[in-house]
């Protein structure tokens, strides 16, 4: 049996009190794509109710810390909490970080260890212009090209949202790569061979941010290109 989850990892941008002194004077960073993911969260639930599956999600801000990073990532704290002690670190892991990570982590890990094919989705969003450099893209997938049940997944995927909506830009792995670290390299880790599907989308944030019927479109056609997607898998992605 094939078993759905879904996870938001940058849902939202707020602050916790606790730390609400060092991000005095930075509201505005708040608001753009390196406080959150502007648009993920609502198809992430959107995704999860068309669905009926769980939905691990996080609406604290990336800034605080970001919940797709390893432990040791450098980038796992920002700037604006790079005068944390170690012992304030190791709290908001303790109360933000870890809490997120070990819900999808052991969720995951019940549904193989009785049997199940889990696939994980990952929802996210992408500023369409970093450092002034254009990303040409309106979906991407991120997955490892060495794990051939996601690259036939994601394939799948791919070709049945161009059907649907045949003048979107989509692409595989980028703006980032699937191999990169996050949530979904340690789950690779965890669980070897096709008992877990882990794949990240990525939506460019102008589409979410736009709204409007095109934004409701993706949403739509994201949701039935995938249902269409696992009607039809190959041999090698089923069980």
């Amino acid at each position: 049996m094939k078993r759905l989850v879904f996870s938001c990892e940058h849902g939202g941008r707020e602050v916790p009190p606790a730390y609400a002194e060092h991000f005095a004077g930075h509201e505005a960073l708040l608001e753009t794509h390196r406080g959150w993911d502007p648009g993920a969260l609502d198809l992430a639930r959107q995704m999860a109710g068309a669905f009926g599956a769980p939905l691990f999600a996080s609406t604290t801000t990336r800034l605080l810390v970001d919940l797709n990073r390893s432990p040791g990532n450098p980038t796992m704290f920002s700037e604006l909490t790079a005068a944390l002690t170690p012992e304030e670190r190791q709290r908001v892991i303790d109360e933000h970080y870890r809490p997120h990570r070990s819900a999808v982590e052991e969720h995951i890990a019940r549904r193989i260890a009785g049997g199940e094919q889990v696939i994980h989705i990952a929802w996210h969003s992408f500023t369409p212009v970093l450092h002034g450099e254009v990303r040409r893209a309106d979906v991407a997938w991120l997955y490892e090209p060495q794990r051939n049940a996601e690259v036939a997944l994601s394939l799948h995927w791919i070709a049945e949202l161009a059907r649907r909506a045949p003048g979107l830009r989509l692409r595989r792995n980028y703006p980032y790569h699937g191999r990169g670290d996050g949530l979904s390299s340690t789950l690779r880790k965890r669980h070897a061979g096709d008992a877990l599907v882990t794949i990240g989308i990525e939506v460019n944030q102008r589409i979410a941010l736009q709204g409007g019927r095109e934004w409701a479109g993706l949403r739509t056609n994201l949701g039935d290109s995938l249902a269409a997607a696992l009607a039809r898998p190959p041999h090698h992605f089923a069980r």
